[in-house]
């Protein structure tokens, strides 16, 4: 059993989207966004018309709790901090926004839609990717290109399904006045020390090999 839900969609006959108040929360508020009915293990097993149903819940639930700065997190995978393997994602309502991502630069893999997908030249792990408007916009949460964007990380994700198997990944939804994106983070390798205390990353895939690896798959 879930808690009572929060938001349901659509709000008349099956449901395809329940979002729920997380039953551990870290932070005051924190919800759960069940992601599909099917039992499906990924952001890549969702189609197009599910993934826009996902933004809409993302959507829907800033408007209804304005307050704070809302994170939009997905954990794929015990070692990326997933404790349930059903395809979810969840909201963390923040008393203060997160650092800043260093500014765009990288390699291209997809352009499309009003949308580019790179791997960042400085990345921090192998095949680290984002995706954000080809034109920067504030607030992801408010843009008309939220679920275009959601379909092409899923396709990233599919891409590296295709060279590397169901790897556990980190992905998030980062807004800045400077302009949103999601980035795309797997963990195929370990994040040690040197990562944790000194902030350098041991990266054994370079951006440009990422990103053609990225196109091709």
């Amino acid at each position: 059993m879930t808690p009572p839900q929060t938001l349901v969609l659509p709000e008349e006959g099956d449901w395809r989207i329940r979002v729920v108040p997380n039953l551990y929360p870290a932070l005051d508020r924190q919800e759960v966004v069940v992601q599909s009915r099917a039992h499906v293990r990924s952001l890549a097993d969702l189609d197009d018309d599910q993934l826009d149903v996902v933004a809409e819940a993302w959507r829907r639930r800033r408007a209804d709790e304005p307050g704070g700065y809302l994170m939009a997190v997905v954990n794929e995978g015990r070692q990326a901090g997933a404790s349930l393997p059903h395809t979810h994602s969840q909201l963390a309502w923040l008393p203060a926004p997160p650092p800043p991502e260093p500014p765009r630069d990288g390699e291209t893999i997809a352009e499309r839609d009003g949308l580019v997908a790179w791997c960042p030249r400085v990345s921090r792990l192998p095949y680290e990717a984002a995706v954000a408007p080809t034109a920067s916009e504030p607030d992801g949460f408010a843009s008309d290109l939220l679920g275009a964007a959601l379909r092409l990380l899923a396709d990233l994700v599919r891409r590296l399904h295709g060279i590397a198997g169901a790897v556990p990944l980190n992905a998030w939804l980062h807004n800045h006045e400077s302009g949103w994106r999601l980035v795309l983070l797997p963990r195929l390798s370990t994040i040690a020390a040197l990562e944790l205390g000194a902030g350098l990353w041991i990266n054994t895939v370079a951006p440009e090999e990422a990103a053609t690896a990225l196109r091709g798959a």
